[in-house]
């Protein structure tokens, strides 16, 4: 009934996804892009005409950019963040960006078939800064168990 949707919100160091800083992050967008939707476990991403998520500007500044997705569940997402090469992007996140606020990234639980907007993304993003994990926002270190039953919120 419920799969697990998530944010994460990077500034880079750069002034732009053009910057020469960026280059070499930007090089892997295709292969990471394509790793993701191969998972196990992978069931959508926000992407443009370019495949990939980059031209979403939700703060009106181009040193910020954004990365949605939605997986059937966390160990899916958290196999994909931590066990493939994908994790030496995370590793080396101080290369390409800075310090994002108290989180950069945010989980929740939607309903199968749903997927989010960046509208409410952003503000699940905001709201586990200002308030810590909840069933409403949370991290992998703060994981809420998948709903049995219809919740609100």
């Amino acid at each position: 009934m419920y799969q697990l949707a998530q944010i994460n919100v990077a500034r880079m160091i750069g002034v732009n996804i053009e910057d020469p800083v960026m280059k070499e992050f930007v090089e892997h967008f295709d292969s990471v892009n394509q790793l993701a939707e191969e998972s196990n476990g992978f069931v959508w991403r926000l992407k443009d005409e370019d495949n990939n998520a980059t031209g979403f500007n939700p703060f009106n500044d181009e040193q910020v950019i954004i990365n949605l997705s939605v997986w059937k569940d966390k160990e899916s997402l958290e196999h994909f963040t931590y066990k493939t090469f994908h994790v030496d992007f995370v590793r080396r996140r101080k290369e390409w960006f800075q310090k994002y606020g108290k989180a950069y990234y945010v989980l929740w639980w939607i309903k199968e078939h749903q997927y989010p907007s960046i509208e409410e993304a952003l503000e699940r993003l905001e709201h586990l800064q200002k308030n810590g994990p909840s069933e409403y926002a949370f991290s992998f270190q703060t994981a809420f168990q998948k709903p049995e039953l219809d919740i609100e919120y």
